[in-house]
């Protein structure tokens, strides 16, 4: 879902914004993208903590504004309808940065429904994504299911056996272990591997790290020290 609300954000603030660079919650783009490439920008930010997508602003941070801002929303709006499931809510605004050039600027709130899916067209199967410093990854099997869980907190309880110690210990001397090497260490199946991950981060005792090359999991209290 789109919505515009009233302008507010001046171009003073547009200008301090774009000069910290794109990062976890800000990413630059010259105009509408591919529309699925479009939809993964928005869909990372709605997975994670949120954040701006700058429609006119280059790579580099120059503020070169749109030509047909109207134009670049509706990209933006058929983007999102068609590529995004289930529906972003965003807000969108202009801002004016010459007579003939406008930055649209597209706040899009950490998502209370997530996670969001990147459908794409030809594909039976839908992509979500997460934002990882400057970079919009795909979401691990076990990133979706904390998401997933996160709709609906309730207690965990998990059986803390021969395995789990084995993990524990590991983690206790090397301080990471991803689902393949947890898979390798208790001779298990990648899938029994994951769910266990799994389990023992919504119980509280692991911690996932989303990495653009493959998650994994470290202690949870060691973050906390």
């Amino acid at each position: 879902m789109t919505t515009q609300p009233p302008t507010i954000m001046t171009l003073r603030e547009l200008t301090r914004l774009v000069a910290l660079g794109e990062g976890p919650r800000l990413e630059f783009k010259r105009r509408v993208p591919h529309p699925a490439r479009m939809a993964k920008e928005i869909v990372a930010f709605a997975n994670t903590n949120g954040g701006h997508l700058l429609l006119g602003v280059a790579d580099d941070g120059t503020i070169l504004g749109v030509r047909d801002a109207g134009e670049e929303e509706f990209s933006l709006r058929q983007a999102l309808e068609r590529h995004c499931t289930p529906a972003v809510s965003i807000q969108v605004e202009r801002i004016e940065v010459t007579r003939r050039r406008d930055v649209i600027v597209v706040h899009v709130p950490e998502s209370a429904a997530k996670p969001h899916f990147v459908v794409n067209n030809g594909q039976a199967s839908a992509t979500a994504y997460v934002r990882v410093a400057d970079m919009s990854v795909e979401a691990s099997a076990e990133k979706v299911q904390l998401m997933r869980a996160e709709r609906s907190p309730a207690g965990v309880q998990f059986t803390f056996g021969e395995k789990e110690l084995l993990l524990m210990r590991y983690l206790e001397q090397y301080g990471r272990i991803t689902v393949a090497q947890f898979a390798q260490l208790a001779h298990l199946t990648p899938h029994r591997a994951s769910q266990t991950l799994v389990l023992m981060t919504r119980a509280g005792v692991l911690l996932l790290h989303t990495n653009p090359g493959e998650d994994y999991f470290t202690l949870a209290y060691e973050e906390e020290g």
